[in-house]
């Protein structure tokens, strides 16, 4: 299969769209993955006698492997040629879901985790740059928001349907079933995707070149802190919804749905907004993002302002984090941009682990109502360094306005 053309002038064909459909199904079951044990949180801990504050590590470490991995993983397979490097990844993924649905302990389903997440690892730092490489340059950020759109599905479809399958069948059903898709992920990329040659071996000694980039360091911190206010308050959202809002299981099941909607609302507003003034548009975003998170308890006593928010909420997060990574991609050369989103996508994997390890020490210490608060002071730092830095920062590399 020949290589994709990327010319301005190019039309998406049918080729490109399968390419980027195969992306955007990966990015569907990978996200699906990361995510289920949030819906299955009370059963998984029921099932081997822990609290649900204990098995919330199983979000924290999982995503403290990802950030730790994310670099030298990227590194060692800088060299491989992307499409191979994809296939292998989607292949031990459905291998250590296996090994989750096998697991006869606690212990051996956090190993698996791991695992997963050494796939992760590598997964996301590639997604996104592939992403825009299979289709016409016109198009990048259409390709951008269609893989948000997979993850976002993820939380419409993956997540609920996750945790009704778990409910019916016991939560072990549901990894294998994330397996079973990811092996048909699998197949349809190996028949989809064109050869996407590798930009070089990249370098550890290129690390201090590419970190001396102010605004990109900037970046970093700015998805760090943000990432740890959001996950403060979403990592605990199931029991917060159960206790706090006092609904019943059909109920947190729908309003984790609404997530997913949002999330696409979040891509679709992302692609028709963010190039009329990038900036402008993350402030906005960002500044919604805490404004729900500071509504959350005020608003729990009514379920359909609940709702509202959690719309609000997925959408201004979904739209922000892409709008991230677009700056990214931006600040960063090509031979560059695989191994600077590593670093991305570990920096914001260590915010969920740590924002997960907060709303566990919140929940444990306080109470679940104040999750939305804690996740808040995070969030108001991450606005304060965004206006008197990072946005500068960026205004002054003269991209964006």
């Amino acid at each position: 299969m020949a290589s994709v053309s990327c010319n301005e002038d190019v039309r998406m064909t049918a080729r490109h769209w399968a390419a980027l459909i195969g992306l955007t199904l990966a990015a569907f079951i990978f996200n699906t993955s990361e995510f289920v044990p949030i819906g299955l949180l009370s059963d998984i801990a029921r099932d081997f006698g822990k609290t649900e504050s204990e098995t919330g590590l199983l979000i924290s470490v999982y995503a403290w492997c990802v950030a730790l991995l994310s670099l030298p993983l990227m590194i060692l397979a800088s060299r491989m040629e992307m499409r191979r490097l994809m296939l292998c990844l989607a292949g031990a993924f459905a291998a250590f879901q296996c090994l989750s649905w096998a697991s006869g302990s606690y212990a051996m389903l956090m190993a698996s985790r791991v695992g997963v997440a050494c796939c992760h690892s590598v997964f996301w730092s590639i997604v996104s740059p592939m992403a825009v490489r299979i289709v016409p340059s016109g198009h990048k950020a259409m390709a951008l928001s269609t893989i948000a759109t997979g993850s976002a599905v993820a939380m419409i479809v993956g997540l609920p349907l996750g945790r009704a399958v778990g409910l019916l069948l016991g939560w072990r059903m549901t990894f294998l079933s994330v397996a079973g898709v990811a092996a048909l992920a699998l197949v349809f990329m190996s028949v989809t995707l064109p050869p996407l040659p590798s930009e070089g071996r990249f370098s550890v000694r290129r690390l201090p070149s590419l970190l001396s980039n102010r605004a990109l360091v900037l970046l970093y911190a700015f998805t760090a802190i943000w990432v740890v206010g959001y996950y403060t308050a979403y990592s605990y959202i199931e029991p917060f919804l159960g206790q706090v809002v006092a609904l019943d299981e059909h109920h947190v099941t729908m309003s984790l749905m609404l997530f997913g909607v949002a999330g696409i609302i979040g891509g679709q507003v992302f692609a028709r907004l963010y190039g009329r003034g990038p900036l402008r548009f993350i402030s906005v975003m960002a500044v919604l993002m805490a404004l729900c998170l500071a509504l959350l308890l005020p608003f729990a006593s009514c379920v359909w302002a609940v709702w509202v928010v959690f719309l609000v909420w997925g959408m201004s997060t979904t739209a922000c984090n892409i709008a991230q990574q677009s700056e990214l991609i931006a600040m960063t050369s090509a031979s560059d941009t695989a191994v600077a989103m590593s670093i991305y996508s570990g920096i914001f994997n260590l915010g969920i682990g740590t924002g997960a390890a907060v709303g566990g020490v919140v929940c444990a210490v306080a109470s679940v109502d104040f999750i939305g608060f804690a996740g808040l002071c995070w969030s108001a730092v991450a606005i304060v360094l965004w206006f008197s830095a990072l946005r500068p920062a960026i205004r002054r590399q003269g991209r964006a306005w």
